[in-house]
């Protein structure tokens, strides 16, 4: 892995052009199984795959077709990544021969939704798998890849990449970052980034970017924070496996209790919210 922390490295944030006259996207995926979620803002839409390798090809879809949009619109497209075996394999999807020449990777800048306070060589780094599975196989600029310097102290670490939001959406309206895309996974334990029930982050109103302890877990993450979240003009939740269709129930039919499944302070400002789940994460869903 000496080679990932090389990389690693060399991946500062570095004559980032500013963002003007953002363009909002609508009607971007056309989904079919839509259910309708109670005690959320807006209608949700929910595409139910019939198998994870199906979930993974509509995100690579999805990627591709606002990568696409923004670049023309904007010049750049702006997205913030996640950990998880789940976006592993979108990721492969995203390199492989089919997909990897649909995007001009040059006017990419990719971010993280939350990370692990680990070095960026440490098998449990969000970064590391993104680089292994995405980043190293697509010609992207170093300088356009924005990683947590998550090996950092947190509360320092979140301070920095503040900063580093800061300076690359410098120009647009707000105070928040407005990412083209968000990918986001959910736990079994109704999770999202590193926003767990319970913790602190949750709270969080005035910040970006937080130090959040689990204690659960007995650790820190870094994460985005809700308000930063849902400031994006479009938010993926991808959700695969039978042990997500509990939380996943309780989260999109259940009582708003985001305390108990943080996954329900996802509610978009002025963006769209697009779930796409699998056959066995949504069984327990109404028909």
């Amino acid at each position: 892995m000496a080679n990932v922390h090389k990389v690693a490295n060399v991946h500062k944030v570095t004559n980032v052009h500013k963002v003007t006259n953002v363009h909002k996207v609508t009607n971007v995926y056309k989904v079919t199984n839509v259910h309708k979620v109670t005690n959320v803002h807006k209608v949700t839409n929910v595409h139910i795959c019939a198998d994870k390798n199906v979930l993974f090809s509509q995100a690579a879809d999805l990627f591709v077709k606002l990568a696409n949009e923004a670049i023309a619109a904007r010049g750049r497209f702006c997205v913030a990544l996640s950990g998880g075996s789940t976006p592993r394999g979108v990721h492969a999807c995203l390199a492989s021969d089919t997909y990897r020449n649909k995007v001009a990777w040059r006017n990419v800048h990719c971010f993280w939704g939350d990370e692990r306070c680990v070095p960026p060589a440490h098998d449990d780094s969000n970064y590391r798998m993104a680089y292994e599975t995405l980043l190293s196989h697509v010609p992207i600029p170093p300088e356009n890849v924005h990683r947590l310097m998550a090996e950092r102290d947190p509360v320092e670490a979140a301070g920095e990449y503040e900063k580093v939001l800061q300076h690359v959406f410098a120009g647009t309206n707000g105070a928040l970052p407005e990412f083209d895309l968000i990918f986001l996974g959910m736990g079994a334990d109704g999770h999202t980034a590193s926003l767990f029930p319970g913790t602190t982050a949750l709270n969080e109103e005035d910040q970006c970017v937080a130090a959040n302890f689990v204690e659960k877990l007995d650790t820190w993450r870094i994460t985005l924070t809700a308000p930063a979240i849902n400031n994006a003009t479009h938010i993926a939740f991808l959700v695969s496996g039978a042990d997500k269709a509990p939380a996943l129930k309780a989260v999109l039919e259940g009582d708003h209790q985001p305390e108990q499944y943080p996954s329900q302070l996802i509610q978009p400002t002025h963006g769209r919210l697009l779930w796409l789940v699998d056959q066995p994460a949504a069984d327990q869903l109404s028909s």
